[in-house]
């Protein structure tokens, strides 16, 4: 009895496990059919193309109308290039989209590649594609038809239109500048400007002012506003002004006793031939407004406007008083006004140079903050180094097999003279280019090691004979420099690959270099020496430069990162 209970509750506990199992697979079979709810494929048109052909790469995503699918963007296809991704196609079918999305690919040197799987986003899950092979083919070259030619002489060619293009639109700017730099000075310095009313009245002789401010007083409405006090500090004023200018030069500081006592005294000294009366008149007018002023007197208009006239009157008669200015006065009058005149264009000479070299300094500083003070000199006042390094450089092949390489100057082809027991057995190529200015020096040679006729290829050679051939030559380039004249003279030696995985040895180091005889005329510089070694084939690339330059390091390194050898030619030139 017990046995059956115990095996009736095995059998219990099985079913729950069965249930449970069954219930995993259940779950598993829903997430099964959501995922497989949205399918992502891809192909290409073509399996081989050549170099630089492109090929077209095409993900297809079938998805719910409300998923969202993210398709991958930039160069995503390394170690293919993408040239072009087309906009994505949209097609319905049935209830789902179908996204397609073709993306033009390109490689420019042959090979077998893969391009690999691709990460698709469909709501927030990833998908990934599966990576496919890509051959890329070289173009063959029948030599039997094709004729061989001798390497073209180098000749001069025009610079590009963009050069062009940006100098022109540097000049134009610069004139720009220039051109509101100067009208801003002439407008706000040199123009003539229009006179104000005051200035005119300022430029009038004495007596016309004088007769022209009794003429205003005579116009305004000081009287008709009952504003007495006013109308008597104008008309004092005009009086004393003109006396001031022609008579007594304290005559507006003065007080009414000081000055009529004054005019007295000159009258008497025979110093102006003014009457008795008119200088009555004058006293009794400037003690009336004193009353006025200080005691609040208010005299009646008819009062008011006889002192008018009185005062117009008393002008006329200190004009007629006064002896017309002489020969010798006029040509002094004349030359205080040319003095004046060379003084005003003086003082606009000196604000138009000061505006301008504060336009300058300020225009050095601006720039001088943005891009660095030794940039900005070296760009006005120029420096071979920083055109070379901000010019057009060239990338060329030189020699064979070629040595792809990138400078700031084409290389010239140099003659090398070879020894007479070596003419049959090597043929070496020299490219050169050398700024004394800068001691830029760059150096591109291959030599190839000629066979014997009739006996074959040649023996194989091992790492270490080509280990010790780069050596020999690296020992053989620093004696070169010794007899040079370069001293204290730093050897470092380390693998050096190419970008494109060609394998040599980099010799570098630092040294001392006399420019002259005088041994005080030395600059520290650096070298590197760059070596590669085939079967056939030695390579060299020499780079030398002084140190005392603030954009040649910029120069080395592009020069450097620019270094591509061709194993498959050299393979080839061996075979």
């Amino acid at each position: 009895m017990q046995n059956n209970i115990s095996i009736r509750s095995i059998d219990t506990k099985g079913c729950h496990q069965r249930s449970i199992i069954f219930s995993l697979f259940s779950v598993l079979f829903f997430l099964g059919a959501f995922v497989s709810s949205a399918q992502v494929t891809s192909k290409i048109d073509t399996t081989q193309i050549r170099i630089g052909e492109q090929i077209n790469y095409k993900i297809n995503v079938e998805a719910d109308s409300t998923s969202l699918v993210v398709f991958p963007e930039g160069q995503t296809f390394m170690p293919l290039e993408s040239v072009e991704a087309l906009k994505i196609d949209t097609t319905k079918r049935d209830s789902k989209f179908l996204l397609s999305r073709i993306y033009k690919l390109t490689q420019f040197d042959s090979g077998v590649y893969t391009i690999p799987r691709q990460k698709i986003i469909i709501d927030e899950k990833p998908f990934f594609t599966d990576s496919l092979k890509v051959v890329v083919n070289t173009i063959e070259v029948d030599t039997t038809k094709q004729k061989l030619y001798d390497i073209k002489p180098i000749i001069e060619v025009e610079e590009s239109g963009n050069g062009r293009l940006q100098f022109i639109l540097g000049v134009i700017a610069s004139i720009a500048l220039i051109a509101l730099a100067a009208f801003l000075l002439y407008w706000f310095v040199w123009r003539k400007k229009p006179l104000t009313e005051e200035e005119e009245i300022a430029l009038l002789p004495p007596y016309d002012r004088a007769k022209l401010a009794i003429k205003k007083l005579d116009e305004s409405q000081f009287l008709m506003r009952a504003e007495v006090k006013e109308y008597y500090s104008e008309l004092t004023f005009i009086i004393r002004k003109y006396l001031d200018e022609k008579v007594y030069d304290r005559a507006l500081e003065s007080t009414t006793a000081e000055l009529i006592n004054r005019l007295n005294l000159l009258k008497d000294g025979n110093q102006i031939p003014l009457s008795k009366e008119t200088i009555l008149h004058i006293e009794s007018i400037l003690q009336r407004a004193d009353l006025v002023k200080f005691a609040k007197s208010a005299p009646d208009t008819a009062l008011a406007e006889m002192d008018k006239l009185t005062i117009d009157k008393a002008i006329d008669n200190v004009k007629v008083s006064l002896p017309e200015p002489s020969e010798e006065e006029k040509l002094l009058d004349q030359k205080y006004k040319e003095a004046q005149e060379r003084k005003k264009k003086r003082r606009k000479i000196w604000i138009t140079v000061a505006a301008s070299l504060f336009l300058i300094v300020a225009t050095f500083v601006g720039f001088g903050m943005k891009y660095g003070f030794g940039y900005v000199k070296d760009t006005i006042i120029g420096h071979e180094s920083k055109e070379l390094l901000e010019g057009n450089w060239v990338e060329s092949a030189y020699g064979y097999p070629p040595i792809f390489i990138e400078t700031p100057e084409v290389l010239k082809r140099e003659e090398v003279e070879v020894p007479e027991e070596y003419k049959d057995k090597i043929n070496t190529s020299v490219f050169k280019y050398l700024s004394k200015k800068s001691g830029l020096d760059i150096q591109v040679s291959t030599t190839t090691f000629k066979t014997t006729e009739g006996q074959g290829q040649p023996k194989e050679m091992t790492d270490d004979e080509k280990a010790q051939d780069l050596q020999k030559t690296s020992e053989t380039y620093l004696k070169q420099l010794e007899s040079q004249g370069a001293k204290d003279i730093t050897v470092k030696r380390e693998k050096f690959t190419t970008p494109n995985g060609a394998e040599g040895v980099k010799t570098y180091g630092t040294m001392n270099l006399a420019l002259s005889e005088n041994e005080e005329d030395i600059v520290p510089a650096k070298y590197n020496l760059f070596l590669f070694r085939a079967e056939n084939v030695r390579q060299q690339i020499i780079l030398s430069w002084r140190t005392d330059d603030n954009y040649i390091d910029d120069i080395i390194e592009r020069i450097v990162d620019s270094i591509e050898l061709k194993p498959d030619e050299v393979e080839e030139k061996e075979n």
